[in-house]
């Protein structure tokens, strides 16, 4: 059994490998707005795909949290523009409380290799 971890710490790892999935830790992003953060987690999510040796068009299953659910519309337009349409994952949305008060979205995904 291999398992592969990527950019870790000591407290976590933000992409780990094992049976040809990619299990990406949760992102969050800069800016002051749902459309900033949400860009640039994305954009963050792409980055560690492609450490992995994947990409969006992979992606099995997302989880994403957001601060508050009157955001979820601004949130989705990004998501959307974003995502590969013909291979959307699987996909849950909740509203939550991150780690910062600064933080507005969360994403996390598993990707097959």
């Amino acid at each position: 059994m291999s398992i592969k971890r990527l950019h870790s710490s000591t407290r976590m790892s933000q992409a780990v490998i094992h049976n040809g999935v990619a299990y990406l830790s949760g992102q969050v992003g800069e800016g002051d707005t749902v459309t900033a953060q949400t860009k640039d987690v994305l954009a963050k999510v792409e980055a560690l795909l492609a450490d992995t040796g994947s990409d969006k068009s992979k992606l099995l299953s997302a989880t994403i949290w957001i601060t508050d659910m009157a955001d979820f519309a601004e949130m989705n337009a990004v998501w959307e523009a974003w995502i590969d349409p013909a291979n959307p994952p699987a996909r849950a949305c909740t509203q939550a409380a991150l780690a910062l008060p600064k933080f507005k979205v969360e994403v996390m995904v598993t990707a097959a290799i």
